[in-house]
């Protein structure tokens, strides 16, 4: 994503105490997930009329994914995601969490679905316990996805089950189809910084 300055001829030189704040994901783990925090924070804090959401990533813990949820559920800004070259498993998540209209990929990205993974070992008794934390994790995940992108209650799951619970890679045009994006581009960021000179 580009940031462009216009900066008015009047202007000698300037200097923004804030910069806009771009977040870049690209793993989901618990470190991700607090620089993803601080982030959020900052962004509030420098002018911004939206934070942009910057996602090349392959995915990772689910737990940390909903961390970041969270924090964009309690932005009191717009969400913009922006898919740059791939959007996988909690990536493609994160994505569908720009406002309608804000959700942005590159034409020439891949977004992936699946069904979450526990990652289970242990004892029989554990293992049924994360088998049901697995299951309970994929309905809620499922449905905040139906309802980021305007799909009736189920479309992603029954997706799912047609493709045999299989990964479900999908191109940039393919994801726009489904409402998962709405646009097929990179938006640029511009900044002006001008000079007004009145007469009262």
């Amino acid at each position: 994503m580009k940031v462009i300055l216009n900066k008015s001829n009047l202007l000698k030189e300037c200097e923004l105490h804030y910069k806009p704040v771009l977040i870049y994901v690209n793993e989901f783990n618990e470190k991700s997930a607090k620089d993803f925090s601080s982030r959020m924070t900052l962004a509030h804090n420098t002018g911004q009329p939206v934070i942009p959401i910057i996602i090349d990533s392959y995915g990772g813990q689910v737990y940390s994914l909903l961390n970041m949820i969270s924090e964009i559920k309690h932005s009191s800004l717009p969400i913009m995601t922006i898919i740059q070259g791939k959007a996988m498993s909690c990536g493609a998540v994160l994505a569908t969490f720009g406002q309608e209209g804000m959700r942005f990929a590159a034409p020439s990205s891949t977004v992936m679905i699946h069904d979450v993974s526990s990652g289970m070992f242990g004892k029989v008794s554990e293992l049924k316990a994360d088998v049901k934390e697995a299951e309970r994790l994929n309905q809620k995940i499922f449905a905040m996805m139906d309802k980021n992108c305007n799909q009736p209650d189920g479309f992603f799951m029954k997706k799912l089950k047609q493709k045999d619970r299989a990964d479900w890679y999908l191109t940039a045009k393919k994801a726009k189809k489904i409402n998962f994006v709405n646009h097929l581009r990179v938006p640029t960021l511009t900044i002006d910084i001008g000079v007004k000179i009145k007469i009262k």
